[in-house]
């Protein structure tokens, strides 16, 4: 990390220490704090040197703190914590998503951390507070976000005679004989079941004002008009030759896929790093950045990392302290420009951004965490598996997902 930053991580960190108060033991013992942090840096020597730089400052600041950060690995990262809450043991923070959070909440494991970002609460985006809140109260201090976007490769549509790159769901529509005239398909759908649907079905459900689950939670609705309209669109563009050959197995990957070999025009639910990697295959300048294709409304897949407080822990000041300190400009701006993620903060500037990257922002305010359901990825798995085999022509839309409906019904009925 260079000085500069350096100084300013510094310069923030004992501001945001000195409003937090003191706490855990007294002045002459320290507090031990243990964070579980993951590999959101993907670059293993950079994430090791930034969260290592992160523990020295915090400390250097603050002596009466011992803050020790511990490096996860993301396999099994949802036994290990819910075995760490189950035994009051492992941790005192850990990093959790918007769909984490809530039957941990529900469990009474967590505490409430309304206070830590209490001070700068207009500061963060509202839908970042908003989707680590349960019952009212914020169980996580964001500390990144993440968000899609549609990214497409102008020049093959500028080759097809479409002037103007779709913006909504019809667009694209009615973009795709023109593709597919010369053998492209307009969307990069990845069909294949592994790929979560946030990355693929559920952006275009969203944007037809769709949901996967009714509101008590009770049943699902995905199988509504609105979303039997979504899948039927990923019908109508198949046969219309607006998707690849292979779309019904096909993952998101764009090095070595269809995007990459030109053979595909936009991919709708995409990430910063793979605007970077398409721009690798085909050359920057033929990348571009949309706005979420929108339906009767434009919904972007983007989660906040949320920093959660487990209610066992014996130093909750001092690890309040630490919450705060990871969530405060310098150390956010810092985060996202080594994780390539985005600041939950709206006054956090990235240094060095690309504007690639800049474009990814200015879907940041549309963005959604999907559904918070405790069964929400079991719920995931059973519709996937049904668009899988309507891309196959094995079944018709209202049948695919009137099917995954009655099988995501009977688990939640079922309480297991």
């Amino acid at each position: 990390m260079r000085k500069v930053a350096a100084a300013g991580i510094a310069a923030a960190m004992s501001v945001v220490i000195a409003g937090c108060g003191s706490g855990g033991s007294g002045s002459s013992d320290k507090s031990t704090v243990t964070l579980w942090m993951y590999p959101v840096i993907g670059d293993s020597a950079k994430n090791q040197a930034f969260w290592g730089k992160v523990e020295k400052d915090f400390e250097t600041a603050n002596p009466t703190v011992d803050v020790k950060i511990d490096q996860q690995p993301w396999d099994g990262r949802q036994e290990k914590i819910t075995t760490a809450l189950a035994s009051r043991t492992g941790f005192d923070l850990v990093v959790l998503g918007p769909d984490q959070i809530p039957q941990y909440a529900q469990q009474g494991t967590l505490e409430p951390v309304d206070d830590v970002i209490a001070k700068d609460k207009a500061a963060y985006l509202p839908n970042a507070l908003t989707a680590l809140t349960v019952d009212g109260k914020l169980y996580g201090v964001p500390i990144y976000q993440t968000i899609t976007a549609p990214i497409y490769n102008k020049k093959l549509f500028a080759e097809a005679g479409v002037t103007e790159v779709p913006d909504t769901l019809e667009e694209l529509k009615a973009a795709a004989p023109k593709l597919a005239a010369k053998k492209i398909a307009v969307l990069d759908y990845p069909g294949k079941p592994e790929i979560s649907l946030n990355q693929s079905f559920y952006p275009i459900l969203w944007a037809n004002g769709g949901a996967v689950f009714a509101a008590d939670g009770k049943t699902v609705a995905f199988n509504g008009p609105e979303g039997v309209a979504s899948l039927q669109f990923l019908l109508d563009l198949n046969a219309a030759g607006g998707l690849p050959e292979n779309t019904a197995s096909k993952g998101n990957d764009i090095e070595g896929g269809t995007l990459a070999a030109g053979k595909s025009a936009m991919y709708h639910a995409a990430t910063a790093l793979m605007a970077t990697q398409l721009g690798a295959a085909i050359g920057e300048e033929n990348v571009g950045v949309g706005l979420p294709l929108e339906g009767s409304k434009r919904v972007a897949f983007g989660i906040p990392g949320g920093v959660v407080l487990a209610k066992h822990s014996k130093n909750q000041e001092a690890a309040k302290k630490v919450a705060a300190y990871l969530s405060s400009p310098a150390v956010a701006a810092e985060l996202a420009k080594e994780s390539g993620f985005f600041s939950a903060r709206t006054d956090v500037t990235i240094p060095g951004q690309s504007e690639a990257s800049k474009e990814f922002a200015k879907s940041l305010e549309f963005a959604f965490p999907g559904d918070t359901h405790p069964k929400a990825r079991q719920v995931m798995a059973m519709i996937a598996s049904h668009i899988q085999a309507a891309l196959l022509g094995k079944e018709d839309a209202k049948t695919a997902l009137d099917a995954a409906a009655k099988e995501a019904n009977e688990l939640l009925a079922s309480g297991s």
